[in-house]
């Protein structure tokens, strides 16, 4: 495969995975059009230190809220964590011990048939701002109690994209509406999409060819992108 692929990256990406591109011939460009920013106020903390003396039920789907919530935790608490895969998992098991994942999955639709599995009655859902409502709606629905608690917040950081690339690659629909609030984009770019709601999303500004990787984190996405490449290169 030729060195002539060029992808944008809406995200900031590992340097080993561009390393990784680059020795298939595919150079990656890394622009986020999103930020996160985590609270940090007095009162988050304090709930934070409360529910941390106490066992709760506690689901994360994003590695942002894990981050979030184990700045003002000291020790492990004493908690049941329900997380997506990925790098999400490897930040509960990093800061809170692998031991206190009780289940894991690759989506949120798939946590939340888990936690409805264990029989669970109520859990604290740390989240960002712009989370998606898949698994809350799904466990109220099931007589589950949901407590949301917003641990960072995401904001649009558009840019107008002046370069020609090949394809694109998106992580959540926030930076979908973020990117095409002042793009648009030729019909022959493919899209790399993280989990089928962000792949809904980008259907609803283009119809170009959109490739999803279920699993969530970077390594899936750039798996799906190889395959496609090396498909096309031999076609």
């Amino acid at each position: 495969m030729q060195n002539n692929i060029n992808i944008l990256c809406t995200r900031p990406l590992d340097q080993q995975f561009i390393n990784k591109a680059e020795g298939h011939g595919i150079h990656i460009t890394a622009l986020p059009f999103i930020e996160i920013k985590l609270v940090e106020s007095t009162s988050f903390f304090q709930l934070v230190s409360h529910f941390a003396s106490q066992k709760i039920n506690a689901v994360f789907t994003s590695v942002n809220a894990v981050e979030s919530v184990a700045k003002p935790i000291d020790e492990n608490p004493d908690w049941k964590i329900f997380c997506i895969g990925g790098i999400t998992k490897d930040a509960v098991s990093k800061h809170f011990g692998e031991s206190s994942i009780a289940a894991s999955a690759k989506n949120a639709s798939l946590l939340a048939r888990k936690i409805i599995a264990d029989n669970i009655k109520e859990i604290i859902f740390f989240c960002g701002d712009q989370r998606l409502d898949d698994l809350p709606e799904t466990l109220r629905s099931n007589n589950i109690r949901v407590h949301e608690v917003i641990a960072y917040h995401t904001l649009q950081t558009p840019h107008f994209m002046q370069e020609d690339y090949d394809s694109i690659m998106f992580f959540s629909p926030t930076a979908v509406h973020s990117f095409f609030s002042v793009n648009t984009i030729p019909i022959n770019i493919v899209l790399f999409s993280i989990g089928k709601t962000t792949t809904a999303v980008i259907q609803t500004y283009c119809v170009n060819k959109v490739v999803t990787s279920e699993w969530p984190g970077q390594e899936s996405l750039l798996e799906k992108i190889f395959e496609h490449y090396k498909k096309v290169s031999s076609e």
